[in-house]
């Protein structure tokens, strides 16, 4: 997952994601101009390196679009009706969150792993625990049945 926060960082970032993943690019306070400019560097950065590419919010040539909307790749999930909205819309795959308590939702209630897999099995798509995630958290909760992990904070350091 992309934001502001991630700075210059965002690069290192890129470089430090193994095969197969994906990036889901956001920056949301980003004026519109700067924010397809941006995305555009970042776009050719995962085609270079063969990294799966979605975009949150507005839609944007060359990537899967995340959200709650008609043709969404992925969906973000916070609790049961959102799940069930993500099956039902078809969704190829939902980001449950949050496992743990994060920056990016300060004082948001955290699911824990055992409640974000709970939650995600009712999507019946594949399951990415987003949230306070780290590799080691990753570690620890893999066996509950969660396809993968995202993070921001995790990839800036």
């Amino acid at each position: 997952m992309t934001d502001e926060r991630l700075g210059d960082g965002l690069w290192r970032a890129l470089r430090r994601l193994p095969p197969g993943s994906g990036v889901v690019f956001r920056h949301h306070g980003m004026p519109v101009a700067a924010r397809r400019a941006l995305f555009a560097q970042v776009r050719r950065v995962t085609r270079a390196r063969r990294l799966m590419l979605i975009v949150a919010g507005s839609k944007m040539a060359g990537a899967l679009r995340h959200g709650r909307a008609a043709g969404a790749y992925s969906w973000p999930v916070h609790d049961r009706t959102e799940a069930l909205a993500a099956r039902r819309a078809g969704a190829k795959m939902v980001m449950v969150s949050p496992v743990f308590p994060t920056r990016s939702h300060p004082g948001a209630g955290a699911l824990g792993p055992a409640g974000a897999a709970r939650i995600g099995r009712l999507a019946d798509a594949p399951v990415i625990a987003l949230g306070g995630m780290t590799e080691r958290r990753w570690r620890r909760i893999a066996r509950l049945g969660f396809a993968g992990w995202a993070a921001i904070d995790a990839w800036a350091g």
